[in-house]
């Protein structure tokens, strides 16, 4: 069964796995790359995911979190504190369990990128010498 590489180094990447082999951690401390992988070698760190893992991660609360809890106001009326009170601890949890698990799977989708550049540029033959 074959299976697309980017889908398979995104769900390794999700589980926090080295995105080539999948036997090795890809982050420690939270968020710090593990780099050379421990199993295959792999070099995780040159692919930077910087800014792009907070933003996505802000991106999917604030569509899964912050939307419903302004719902929830309209539908039920609730006061505004309470609201506050219930969905903001949310918001914080959501937001820190959920930034390692997108920057692995960043590097996951920019690993495989990388790889499969690699792969094409090796096998496209080089262009010919202008003629004089």
């Amino acid at each position: 069964m074959s299976t697309n590489p980017i889908l398979a180094a995104m769900r390794r990447g999700l589980r926090l796995r080295c995105p080539r082999c999948g036997d090795g951690r890809l982050l420690h401390r939270y968020l710090k790359v593990v780099s050379p992988c421990p199993a295959c070698g792999e070099d995780n760190a040159r692919h930077r995911v910087d800014d792009a893992a907070p933003y996505v991660t802000i991106f999917l609360v604030g569509h899964l979190v912050i939307a419903p809890m302004l719902a929830i106001q309209f539908l039920w009326d609730a006061p505004t504190g309470w609201v506050l009170a219930a969905a903001l601890p949310l918001v914080v949890v959501a937001t820190l369990a959920g930034l390692p698990l997108v920057k692995g799977t960043l590097l996951g989708i920019l690993s495989a990128l990388d790889r499969r550049a690699r792969a094409e540029a090796t096998v496209r033959p080089k262009a010919p010498p202008p003629a004089p």
